[in-house]
């Protein structure tokens, strides 16, 4: 047998997806979500404090230079770049799984993916996603302001009028961009950390899994967006609990509708 016979590996058989998912299967996994985040907590709560310390970071930066005017978007924009927070916790959950050792060394060098780059790859396009965002909430909030005046860059002004028009329509844009960007990743990262994929090939695939079971992903997309905004109100703190709850449970529901 030649050298290029031995090295030849064969394909991976193409991903098998669940159109048969329920709310149930949603409780499950954060059922199993909670199991895993009690059983390795320190993996979950570095990874949240990270997250939180960035969070903080980026308020007081708003603040000291007097754009406040984009402290909702950033907030609003902050869990796009959740998914790929959380691929060291995918790696987490898949290693307790299959019975694997833990280490840090293995949690965080998930982000290598399988060694061909494909999970940096799509860390670009989230980042890129969100520097999108922030530039269409800036773009939104800098046309409202420019016809509401002088006095328009403070706090106070989201309560008027034309704040409260600002965030309507912010919010609707954001709400669309969101759905759009989470349709895309809430399969395709933990994918990319369980095969050896490309990223084209798990976002189809995540794509896929939203289009087959529309109504029950739609709503985990409201319980992820609810429980990040929620936690994000104590000056971040709770996010400390949710990212870790919210990444170990996206990955048991991966599991259960990729196969």
């Amino acid at each position: 047998m030649t050298t290029l016979e031995n090295s030849y590996e064969p394909p991976q058989p193409p991903a098998k997806i669940a159109d048969d998912l329920t709310t149930s299967d949603l409780w499950s996994a954060l059922a199993a979500g909670w199991k895993d985040f009690a059983a390795m907590p320190q993996y979950g709560t570095a990874i949240g404090g990270v997250y939180v310390l960035t969070g903080l970071a980026l308020g007081y930066l708003a603040l000291v230079m007097g754009q406040t005017s984009l402290l909702i978007p950033a907030m609003a924009g902050f869990p796009l770049v959740a998914p790929f927070v959380a691929v060291g916790l995918y790696e987490a959950s898949r290693r307790r799984e299959a019975g694997e050792p833990l280490t840090w060394g293995s949690v965080l060098g998930a982000l290598k993916g399988k060694g061909d780059e494909q999970i940096l790859s799509m860390g670009v396009i989230v980042f890129v996603a969100f520097a999108f965002w922030m530039i269409i909430a800036h773009a939104v909030s800098a046309i409202f302001m420019a016809e509401a005046g002088p006095g328009s860059e403070s706090l106070a002004f989201l309560a008027t009028n034309m704040g409260i028009a600002m965030l309507a329509i912010g919010s609707a844009i954001g709400a669309l961009m969101a759905f759009a960007f989470y349709s895309m990743t809430v399969m395709s990262l933990p994918m990319l950390v369980d095969r050896p994929v490309s990223f084209a090939t798990a976002i189809i695939v995540s794509f896929k899994t939203v289009r087959s079971n529309f109504a029950v992903m739609l709503f985990w997309a409201v319980i992820i967006a609810a429980l990040l905004f929620l936690a994000m109100i104590p000056a971040f703190l709770g996010l400390m609990v949710a990212l870790p709850l919210l990444g170990h449970a996206t990955w048991h529901l991966y599991r259960r509708a990729v196969h």
